[in-house]
């Protein structure tokens, strides 16, 4: 395992993650090299004791281990795929978003050129990488990825998903949908609260306490969806159908949108029409898993 934490590394890639990446490696005492197309967002990290490379070519002999972070998949295959640029023997961890496909070509796309690649995705905003709350995902062979842990740990808290190098992003993106839906259920019960004089701040507590309870449930109802069975041990789904409407009604009269009831609504009615009224909450999976509703 390659533990020194004098282990040189590359990142290319400097806008506000990028920057961010290639100070905590810096902070931890890692000669670091750094690229980007604009100059000049390299200056404070030079000035840090970064090496700014003249090429992206010498930027990948620099380090034994480079991080990508760019705008998207065809920037990463427009600056790798260039003419000139020699892959083989390089460790590539590619932080940049992109979705599954995109990751699992990318592997493939890497290792024919002869490089170790390894994907990941970034559950953090910038100012959080190298704390422990940092939260860095990683899929592909997992040799590769023990071999450079100690070295990623300068990053935060990092984490290997399997070797299938699509898992970070859809990792991320499932955590996407986490987020939106709890922001957006915490905007709902807000705009009906306001309707009566109460403030976000006053509801956010309880919010809070509600979203906890929630989450508290969710390893009980995976082994419901793992095991295909859903008994009714808390409530029925035709229960929950009954108090979606509830709040559908009260949004309707007090003014509040009622998209977003109304669309979790027709999810459970399509369940209940099948035959799964009396099953519970996470029997939904069903309707989630299908491309569209119908």
């Amino acid at each position: 395992m390659n533990n020194k934490a004098d282990t040189p590394v590359t990142v290319i890639g400097l806008g506000l993650m990028g920057q961010a990446l290639a100070g905590a490696f810096l902070k931890a005492g890692h000669p670091t090299t750094v690229w980007n197309r604009t100059t000049s967002k390299a200056d404070q990290l030079v000035a840090g004791g970064a090496r700014l490379a003249p090429t992206v070519g010498a930027a990948l002999k620099a380090g034994s281990l480079t991080i990508i972070c760019v705008t998207d998949y065809p920037a990463v295959h427009e600056l790798l795929g260039a003419s000139g640029i020699e892959l083989d023997g390089a460790t590539l961890i590619n932080l940049t978003s992109g979705d599954s496909a995109q990751a699992r070509e990318a592997a493939q796309w890497a290792e024919r050129r002869g490089a170790r690649y390894l994907d990941g995705a970034i559950m953090a905003i910038p100012p959080a990488i190298g704390t422990a709350e940092a939260m860095i995902l990683h899929s592909g062979p997992q040799p590769d990825f023990e071999a450079h842990k100690s070295t990623l740990d300068a990053l935060g808290t990092v984490t290997h998903l399997g070797a299938d190098h699509g898992l970070a992003s859809l990792y991320d993106v499932a955590g996407l949908a986490m987020m939106w839906s709890v922001l957006n259920a915490w905007l709902q019960g807000t705009a009906l609260l306001r309707t009566a004089g109460v403030d976000a701040a006053t509801y956010a507590p309880f919010a809070q306490q509600i979203a906890a309870g929630v989450a508290a449930w969710l390893p009980g109802y995976a082994e419901q969806i793992d095991s295909g069975s859903f008994p009714a041990e808390v409530s029925a789904l035709e229960t929950d159908a009954r108090a979606m409407a509830h709040l559908i009604e009260e949004s309707e009269a007090l003014g509040v949108n009622a998209e977003l009831p109304k669309l979790i609504k027709a999810m459970a009615d399509r369940s209940i029409a099948a035959g799964h009224g009396g099953e519970q909450y996470p029997v939904l999976i069903e309707e989630f898993g299908k491309p569209r509703g119908d």
